[in-house]
């Protein structure tokens, strides 16, 4: 029997203390991971749109800010004060700054936008322009004559509604238009060009922004018309408008 113990004890010599396992270490470990911290996620307003980016500056032209010129200036204190729109609405096209000032029949100024108007420069339309057609018309005789004109709404070819400037002329103040021609000469993009450099391009007719012609211009002309007033490119402003004379004399007085 002692003989027996000694056998035990020497079997249990032999077993290496790793092998040894506990009640405790029996059971499977459990890992306990540590939560991700995360950013709630706010939910979007109800009904509300993501913000759009602010546009650049590229992606549409700069509308040229417009001030009346002092000969712009000179004409429409005359007009007011002498009474020569004769209680009609007018307006002033400024040629050399491609431009266009709209006024009720009191003088008050209503709006400004830019024009494109004749392609060559010049103050006086060719005899017999009216008559041709435009193919017939040369690059030189492309102008928009100065001068005084009591402008009406009447057809124009192709029973197309425009604001007669001098019907026997062929001048017309109407919207920029959207034909094939007219995208290929870039004719908005002149309009909305900073400076006035590109803005000669038509026939002899004033262009202007379609949303003023069918809002402001429209309405304000279409019962009697009115009066437009065209400022010269290179002619004394005096020799155009001969009634400036009298205010210039009258100012030397004072």
């Amino acid at each position: 029997m002692i003989q027996g113990f000694l056998a035990l004890a020497g079997m249990a010599l032999l077993v290496p203390p790793s092998a040894a396992v506990s009640p405790q270490d029996a059971k499977p470990k459990t890992v306990t991971a540590k939560p991700k911290a995360t950013t709630p996620k706010k939910a979007p307003g109800k009904g509300k749109r993501p913000a759009a980016k602010p546009k650049t500056v590229a992606d549409k032209p700069a509308a040229p800010k417009l001030a009346p010129s002092a000969a712009t200036m000179r004409v429409h204190d005359w007009v007011s004060a002498a009474g020569d729109n004769h209680g009609l609405p007018f307006l002033i096209v400024d040629k050399p700054h491609a431009a266009l000032f709209l006024f009720d029949a009191s003088g008050k100024q209503l709006a400004a936008v830019p024009v494109l108007i004749g392609i060559a420069p010049g103050d006086d339309a060719t005899p017999g322009i009216g008559a041709k057609q435009l193919s017939e018309i040369g690059p030189a005789e492309k102008t928009t004559p100065a001068g005084r004109y009591l402008a009406k709404f009447g057809l124009a070819v192709g029973k197309e509604r425009v604001l007669w400037v001098d019907y026997y002329t062929s001048v017309a103040l109407h919207p920029v238009p959207t034909g094939t021609a007219a995208r290929k000469e870039k004719r908005r993009e002149r309009l909305a060009s900073p400076t006035p450099d590109d803005n000669r391009i038509t026939f002899g007719c004033i262009n202007v922004p379609s949303a003023f012609y069918t809002q402001l211009l429209s309405p304000m002309y279409k019962k009697k018309g009115g009066y437009v007033y065209v400022l010269p490119d290179t002619n004394p402003i005096e020799d155009v408008f001969p009634a400036l004379h009298v205010q210039t004399m009258a100012s030397s007085a004072d």
